[in-house]
Order: structure tokens, then sequence, then C-alpha cells
């Protein structure tokens, strides 16, 4: 798995699947991102886009380990949840052994972020007992943005009340759950950032420590290839022209920067540096430190 270092912070990848993209010019996650503009960009190749010009993406959990504090940031599809993202099929994945070969167990988990509530971030917050659905890291508080949750209550569709009804509902039956705000403070070394218009409440995770810095960036950003094109559109963004405005900010605060940031749906090697590419800019993706 990879690890990275941040100051006396240690972030963990632990990847429930990897997803090639094909790009299709109606379904597509970028439309604008054909064949012909990322070969534009020689520097994503091979690791964020192959040799057949798919976009190389990643669904993982990121394990944060600071003083005193154990986070999970996005918690995946999760099994046993037949979700439209894989055609309706339940997922049967081996992530909570990963989750153990990384060190740790899941009553070690002192809290769990999800930066926002679609279907690929909230799915290990819950898991199968018998026929309920109970907490997966019971010993946690589950940091659920207040924003995000009240806009979800109330907009969701079917598929995302369902989301709501078995990762979400279950956590705050049990008592685990706090709505915080978009600026929430969890630890001394970590803070929420707000990055919205990919949902409303949408947020990143900065990491603050010995004079080192990092972001887990979420879905602000799905691809590096939209530090080039922060106006690429993302099918997905709840507000296009705000998600848009967000990643443009989000360049101009930590471009040519020493901040890592680290890309919550990036392939290997996952984080790296946002650097000046002549008149405009490019992902640095670098493998800082690697463990199995």
């Amino acid at each position: 798995m990879l690890q990275w270092k941040i100051g006396d912070v240690t972030v963990k990848r632990i990847v429930e699947m990897d997803m090639p993209v094909k790009y299709h010019p109606k379904y597509s996650l970028l439309p604008q991102a054909t064949p012909e503009e990322l070969r534009k960009m020689p520097w994503l190749y091979p690791h964020f886009v192959n040799e057949e010009d798919m976009l190389m993406m990643s669904i993982h959990a990121l394990l944060v380990e600071a003083p005193g504090m154990r986070l999970v940031v996005d918690t995946c599809v999760g099994n046993d949840k037949p979700r439209a993202l894989n055609r309706n099929l339940p997922l049967s994945t081996p992530f909570l052994e990963h989750f153990a070969a990384a060190g740790w167990t899941r009553e070690s988990v002192n809290a769990v972020v999800c930066t926002h509530l679609h279907v690929d971030h909230v799915g290990w917050n819950t898991m199968k007992d018998g026929d309920k659905w109970v907490p997966t890291f019971p010993n946690a508080r589950y940091l659920i943005g207040k924003v995000e949750y009240e806009h979800w209550l109330k907009e969701g569709d079917a598929d995302q009340q369902q989301i709501l009804d078995d990762s979400i509902k279950p956590i705050f039956d049990s008592g685990l759950a706090d709505k915080v705000e978009l600026n929430h403070r969890i630890s001394p070394e970590l803070r929420l950032i707000p990055t919205t218009g990919h949902t409303p409440g949408h947020v990143s995770v900065l990491i603050e420590s010995g004079g080192e810095s990092a972001v887990i960036t979420g879905d602000m950003v799905h691809h590096p290839s939209q530090f080039t094109h922060p106006g690429w559109d993302d099918r997905f963004d709840s507000n296009a022209a705000e998600a848009a405005a967000t990643r443009r900010a989000f360049v101009k605060d930590f471009g040519d920067k020493p901040v890592l940031i680290i890309g919550t749906h990036f392939a290997a090697p996952t984080a790296g540096h946002i650097r000046r590419d002549g008149g405009g800019w490019r992902f640095d993706g670098h493998l800082t430190e690697s463990v199995t």
C-alpha cells in the first residue's frame, strides 16, 4: 500500500477498487477529457491515463494517524450493498483484511470523515451484521457535514435515500454521528476546509504538522487533468460553476507550494504537487513512501 509522512502524521491508502474509465461523449465523468485533449498533457501518461486513453482512477480510503488520533477519510462503496455504480451488484472485497494489514483495527478508529455523502465515500461507515447495518467503527465519532447532510435529506433521489438509509442513518441511530461545520477542527494537526460545488457541503481535509502540509481532496477534483483544466465539467458536480471556481481557487492557493496533494480518486502514485507548466499547471505525482 502507499504511505506518506507529513510531519508527525502518517497517511495510508487502502484500495477498494481500481477503475479505468473509457471516454464516452454522453456518459463520461469528464466530457471534455477526450483522447485528443488528454494527449496534449503527456505528463498524464502512464499513471493517470493509460495507453488506450482511459482515465486511471481509484476508489480508496485514507487512514490518517496523527498524535492521539486515528481518522478514516472516506469509506468507499462497502460490501453487500447493491449500487448503480457497480451495476446493482453488491461488492465482496477484502477491504477489511487490507485495513488490518495496515496495522489498524476497526475498534482503534477514533473518527471518520466523509468529505461528502456520495455512494463511494460512505459505504464502509456500516457493515452487514445478520439482517442489520451496524457501524463498522464502533468507537469512532462519525463527522458528517451539517450542510451536506441536511441537503441530501431534502434533495436526494431514491438511490441517494437508500445510501442514507443503510450507510448514514445507522450511525445516527447508534449515537456515533456528529454534524459538523465546513471548517471543523478535528485535532491540532487536522481540520476540514470548505471545497463546495461538487456537492453543497463538500469538504477537504487539511493536514499541518511539523512545518509540513497536505490536503486530501475528496471529489473537489476527480482527476489530475483538472488541475490543468479546472473548468472541465464533472458530470456529478451539483453546481458546475461553483465547482470550477473552487478548483481554480485551490490551484491558486496550493500551486507551486510545498503542499502534498492526496487525490481521493487519483490512481497510484495518488499524491504529489501542483506545479507550473508553461502558462498553466500540471500535477507532479510521485511516490514518497510505499509499504507492503
